[in-house]
């Protein structure tokens, strides 16, 4: 089905991170068909969900069970309220370096780590580009990197100042047998 009123699976852009690959995304059911995106997503198989959306972002989609959902799948679930143009309040800002901990090593054994928000645009460029510099990549090449799969992910100033300003973590660099 095309046009007005259609239902389509939901689109993910995904690229290489930190030995891992990390994806940015809708939230499932933001185009009508929470099921179907649903399915789709959990057969991308990833280690953990990131989802930066508001309670109210949920209950529009019809996403009002994402998290037991996604974790019913065998996946880790991880909210954090930020609404569209926002930053992490306080307490999600104190609980960030134990998020993104736990994003790094899914991605650095090989893992996928999916980050949506309503319409997979500049939170979850916020949050992605932080978490590709605290993985070690350069900011301003991160930010190119992360703009030329996913154009619509950059978000306000104030959203890109807050990843920026990330702790720039050590490279790593895995090594791959010969084939």
């Amino acid at each position: 089905m095309t046009g007005i009123g259609a239902k389509s699976a939901v689109v993910m852009h995904a690229w290489p991170v930190g030995g891992g690959i990390v994806a940015i995304s809708p939230l499932p059911g933001a185009g009508g068909d929470y099921r179907g995106d649903l399915d789709h997503l959990a057969s991308w198989r990833p280690a953990m969900v990131l989802s930066l959306v508001t309670p109210g972002e949920l209950v529009d989609a019809g996403a009002m069970n994402l998290g037991q959902n996604i974790q019913d799948k065998g996946t880790r679930w991880v909210h954090l309220a930020v609404g569209p143009g926002g930053l992490p309040s306080a307490s999600q800002m104190e609980a960030w370096p134990t998020v993104s901990e736990q994003a790094r090593r899914a991605l650095l054994g090989g893992g996928r780590v999916l980050v949506n928000s309503r319409n997979g645009g500049g939170r979850c460029g916020m949050a992605v580009l932080r978490l590709m510099i605290e993985a070690g990549e350069a900011p301003d090449e991160a930010e190119e990197r992360l703009k030329s799969v996913c154009p619509e992910a950059e978000g306000t100033a104030e959203q890109m100042d807050w990843a920026r300003a990330a702790p720039r973590g050590a490279a790593r660099f895995v090594r791959h047998p010969d084939r």
